[in-house]
């Protein structure tokens, strides 16, 4: 079944109705060539609900459609996730995005950390972003989400902390953090209802000076492994942990 996402006054309880306006209008007719009486499920991307519709009228800058039922019981994670990624080289970071998305990730923050070799001035940070923003849409399409996970302006690392300061929650993996055991303490404690950031260095990782500033605000250590693991595998295997935890 199709997903589309539409503003939340696109959406009509009361008398059940949806209208989808922009850009999926032409998608739905001339793309996927639907027709009346065909069902598809509309998002909000506020409420995680999803909204089952039949289309009822395909018209020339709108597809009306009857709200069939709501779906209360959505597929968002129970925490909301915020995934600090350092900027990547090349074109990791869609990549990176897609995945967390598909993984339940609820806002991605790109942090210009001093180990990255990507430097983004003002017009390619907004250029940027707004592919960026466009992959998380798509991702969050595919994988059948209630909401668009937002991709955040690029934060120093400073600001990324400060940002993630009153959070529930504040893990980044560390080469010389304990134990398995304590970071399987750490994830196992976990509960629904958390705000959870998870910070993510470059290639080579955060700096000492970095780490050091993140440990000395709270945020907590942890082990991914024996192994070292790239910048594009190390979030995916946090967002793993955390969907286990949280959905078991």
């Amino acid at each position: 079944m199709f997903q589309f996402f539409v503003e939340p006054g696109q959406i009509n309880v009361s008398d059940n109705s949806v209208m989808i306006v922009g850009s999926d209008v032409n998608h739905i007719k001339n793309v996927l060539r639907m027709k009346i009486g065909e069902e598809i499920a509309v998002c909000n991307g506020v409420d995680g609900k999803e909204y089952r519709c039949g289309i009822v009228a395909l018209e020339e800058e709108c597809v009306r459609c009857e709200l069939r039922f709501v779906k209360e019981d959505g597929v968002e994670l129970p925490a909301k996730v915020y995934l600090f990624q350092g900027l990547p080289k090349a074109d990791k970071m869609e990549l990176i995005i897609q995945k967390a998305v598909e993984l339940g990730v609820y806002e991605i923050i790109p942090v210009a950390a001093k180990r990255c070799v990507v430097k983004l001035d003002d017009k390619k940070a907004k250029s940027k972003i707004a592919r960026w923003q466009g992959i998380a849409e798509a991702a969050a399409k595919q994988s059948k989400r209630g909401i668009i996970p937002k991709v955040a302006d690029v934060m120093t690392f400073g600001e990324a902390v400060q940002f993630a300061a009153g959070m529930d929650v504040k893990l980044i993996p560390y080469e010389l953090a304990e134990s398995m055991d304590k970071t399987k303490e750490i994830i196992g404690n976990l509960q629904a209802g958390q705000s959870i950031a998870i910070f993510i260095g470059p290639e080579g990782g955060f700096e000492t000076s970095e780490v050091e500033k993140a440990l000395s605000l709270g945020i907590e250590p942890i082990t991914l492994g024996k192994r070292i693991l790239r910048t594009e595998t190390a979030g995916f295997t946090v967002l793993s942990w955390i969907m286990y935890q949280l959905e078991s």
